[in-house]
């Protein structure tokens, strides 16, 4: 039977073809994702490892935790404590590390790096260890400061050039005093570092006189734990933590590996939509074959075979064709996770050299995703095949399907669905997170259900393309009949095409209605003309509010600023705002009370009042981070949302309790409304900054909507994977059908049909299937996006379902496209044949 098996293999690998392509297509994403991450994740790990090379021992402070009414904070680092580390028994010398935001522009103005790897921090005395100077000398005063060598290779920069930078908002020009190199990892990956010396750092980064992190060397012959005991015993304890440098590369090396995990498991998520697809093309393939050799079979049968035997053939063809597509979608892998390396380059990111990792495990798991997929998906026709009789031999009549195999068929597939919609729809009346869970799992029990039901809805569907297919002549009828002659066929090949346009329309179908709400959240919540924020979402220095307020042209301002309090024993936080314009600035529904704001008078949002069960009038006390305590009035109650929300009050009432006061954004409302002119003035007003961004309502929605584009995008062509390998499964089933239906074919040759109607009729079917699939997958599609937008809307009360209705129709044309291109080959083939060898053949 072994010897029978591998001959079967060899006698039809040209049928075989289209399924190893399949599932070598899976294999090659599973694979190529995991040498791409472990690539990815073992450079910037190998990279920041040498980021602590000059570090045995970290001093950090140690969080205090809110307790009572004592807001949480985090201690400084003194330059005593540094005193006190660098005379610790077996330390050589001791380091102050000062860390911050800095944004380098180029010569053009335009801001290095993506904004949120722009990074500064302190060059320690004339001479420091970390960051090796290649050319120039050591920052010194506010004046000057040095730029790492890849910044200064991309932007063109060298020693004493000028250079535009911002820290908190307001344009500095300092000179470049230095070009240093460095193995930080965040600069290996495409990030910008800029030094000032000690005090300049201290004060730019509203650190002065203190530290973020104190980095000590040990003496030769002291161990990295040794130094660390003498650092315990020495600093107080409680108000600082010690790590040595091996436990931080470790710790890094943990963070990179998780970072990386959630990225391996997104892309292996879709690999399995592909594989999964893959599953029909396998099953149908073998279901046809076993279809196909039916004499063959039943011979083996006659002769002695037992049913576990002609079972265990058609497994060992499974296997070997599993095997071979294990082995050749590695080889792709690896080329597809190199080749991603080099396109992360090609767009811009850096990425830190490194070799290609392929680990054991990659191997293992290509070819046991390629046997076991393959075996698994080949079961149900091997079963099937055993239980073929032996006088089955004697006719060519293959077994049809029994009615009570159809009932029972049936009867699942309805039981599933049912069950499925009843889940999603109870999903949809849950709480946010509290139905993600319940609507997973009713989605696959729905898709389970279609899939099983799909040959009973295959008729119905396809009857109904009559009219348009009568246009086309005897050749569209015989192909709507073709199209449903073996329903189960059908089905498995349309499923194939089905899922991978459900789970596009579906994320289309919300995308675009996430769109709409936030939309409509802005224009409706929002009166300013602009918003003004940092470019990384860091916060501003208040100077920015204060030159905006004097800017021409501007008739209001108010920041929005973020602090921390306690309020009956839990942590809440406060939004300063300008009370004398917030009303003008904001368009909130006042549910209750006034929107007043001013001295102990404070607006609060629908959800904060419920919780602390106040309404207008109520009076509360408020601790603030500097351990002040004070009453407040609530004012009114209004309705927030996902933008603007809280407790506001005046910033007034807030400053003096703030020991660096930072806006998180400025509104800005001006006499002519927006337009280009007005924006380049106010842009003018600020500096031009580049890591600044002056955003009306529309540039505020499409920056979000970049975002749900460019997640979009992505799903898009990461399921292309799943609509690549639905195309195989629709030209395999065509071109076994064709090999199938020789005789037929033949026939109708002889009577008449000339070798155009046949191609016709064979593109016809193609496309009466694929169209069925994208129907079901549209219509599965619009429901999920539905019941997903229902979980939202919980949260997002701007929320509605907005059908994306050209997109749709794009879809199910592409639907189309796709079984007229998968037609082409079997149609083609289908003509060729010689009619005289065709009536002859079995």
């Amino acid at each position: 039977m072994f010897r029978t098996a591998l001959r079967n293999v060899l006698a039809h690998k040209a049928r075989l073809l289209m399924t190893v392509l399949a599932v070598l297509l899976g294999v090659a994403f599973v694979s190529g994702t995991l040498v791409f991450t472990n690539t990815l994740s073992n450079a910037l790990q190998n990279s920041s490892a040498k980021g602590f090379d000059q570090v045995d021992v970290a001093v950090t402070a140690k969080y205090q935790s809110s307790k009572g009414d004592q807001v949480g904070s985090l201690p400084e680092l003194t330059q005593a404590q540094l005193d006190t580390s660098a005379k610790a028994p077996g330390a050589a010398s001791a380091i102050g590390v000062v860390r911050g935001f800095t944004a380098i522009a180029d010569k053009h103005g335009k801001l290095l790096g993506d904004g949120f790897s722009s990074e500064g921090g302190n060059y320690w005395g004339r001479k420091d260890p970390r960051y090796p100077l290649a050319s120039g000398r050591a920052p010194k005063g506010s004046g000057e400061v040095a730029v790492d060598s890849e910044t200064a290779r991309r932007a063109g920069y060298k020693v004493g050039d000028t250079v535009r930078i911002s820290v908190d908002g307001p344009v500095l020009t300092p000179r470049i005093s230095g070009i240093f190199t460095t193995d930080d990892g965040n600069v290996a990956a495409g990030g910008s570092l800029a030094l000032f010396d000690t005090a300049t750092a201290q004060q730019l980064f509203g650190k002065p006189g203190t530290y973020d992190e104190i980095d000590v060397q040990a003496e030769a012959g002291t161990s990295q734990a040794a130094l660390k005991s003498a650092l315990d015993a020495a600093l107080p304890g409680g108000r600082v933590e010690t790590q040595t440098g091996r436990q931080l590369a470790d710790d890094q090396a943990t963070a990179i590996a998780q970072s990386m995990s959630s990225m391996k498991q997104g892309l292996l998520v879709f690999a399995g939509i592909s594989l999964f697809v893959g599953t029909f093309i396998i099953a149908n393939t073998f279901t046809m074959l076993v279809a196909q050799r039916t004499k063959e079979l039943a011979l083996l049968r006659a002769v002695g075979a037992s049913r576990r035997q002609v079972t265990r053939s058609v497994l060992i063809e499974a296997f070997a064709v599993g095997a071979v597509a294990g082995v050749a979608g590695l080889g792709v892998g690896v080329g597809i996770g190199a080749g991603l390396r080099g396109l992360l380059g090609t767009l811009g990111a850096t990425v830190p050299d490194g070799p290609l990792v392929v680990s054991s495990g990659t191997v293992v798991s290509a070819l046991a995703v390629g046997i076991v997929i393959t075996m698994l998906a080949a079961w149900l026709p091997g079963r099937r095949a055993a239980k073929i009789p032996p006088v089955a031999a004697m006719s060519s009549v293959h077994a049809q399907a029994t009615a009570r195999s159809l009932v029972l068929r049936n009867t699942l597939g309805a039981l599933f669905t049912a069950a499925g919609v009843a889940v999603v729809l109870a999903a949809t009346t849950m709480d946010g997170s509290d139905g993600q869970a319940p609507m997973g799992i009713g989605a696959v029990l729905l898709i389970i259900g279609v899939f099983i039901l799909t040959p009973l809805l295959s008729r119905p569907l396809i009857a109904a393309a009559a009219p348009l297919m009568r246009g086309f002549g005897v050749a569209g009828k015989l192909a709507r009949q073709n199209s449903v002659r073996n329903p189960r066929r059908t089905a498995a090949t349309a499923s194939a095409l089905m899922i991978g346009l459900t789970l596009i329309t579906g994320m289309t179908v919300m995308a675009g209605s996430l769109q709409t709400a936030i939309d409509k959240m802005a224009s409706s919540a929002i009166r300013a003309d602009y918003i003004v924020s940092m470019a990384n979402g860091r916060p501003l220095s208040p100077e920015v509010g204060k030159t905006l307020a004097t800017a021409d042209g501007v008739t209001a301002t108010s920041p929005l600023r973020n602090a921390a309090s306690r309020i009956d024993g839990r942590t809440e936080f406060l939004t300063g705002v300008d009370g004398s314009t917030i009303g003008r600035l904001t368009d909130l529904a006042v549910e209750s009370g006034s929107f007043t704001v001013g001295g102990s008078r404070v607006v609060v949002d629908e959800d904060t009042a419920g919780s602390h069960h106040w309404s207008a009038g109520s009076r509360f006390t408020v601790h603030y981070e500097d351990g002040k305590a004070q009453q407040l009035t609530v004012a009114g109650v209004y309705r927030g949302n996902e933008m603007i929300k809280g407790i506001m009050l005046d910033t007034s009432a807030l400053a003096p309790h703030q020991k660096d006061a930072s806006d998180m954004q400025v509104m800005v409302k001006t006499a002519g409304g927006t337009s280009g002119a007005t924006k380049d003035r106010l842009e003018k007003a600020l500096g031009s900054n580049p890591a600044i961004k002056v955003q009306d309502k529309k540039d505020l929605s499409n920056s979000i909507a970049q975002v749900f584009t460019l997640i979009l995008n992505m799903v898009y062509g990461l399921l292309a994977m799943a609509v690549i390998v639905a195309v195989l499964g629709v030209i395999n089933t065509l071109a076994m059908s064709v090999f199938e239906r020789s005789q037929e074919i033949g026939m109708l040759r002889a009577i008449g049909l000339d070798r155009r109607s046949v191609k016709r009729m064979v593109r016809l079917e193609s496309l009466v299937i694929s169209l069925f699939g994208g129907v079901l997958g549209i219509g599965l599609g619009v429901f999920f996006g539905w019941a997903a937008g229902q979980l939202l809307s919980a949260k997002l009360s701007t929320y509605a379902l907005v059908l994306p209705w050209g997109r749709m129709a794009l879809f199910l044309v592409l639907a189309g496209v796709v079984g007229v291109l998968a037609a082409l080959w079997p149609a083609r083939r289908a003509a060729r044949l010689n009619v005289l060898a065709a009536i002859k053949s079995e």
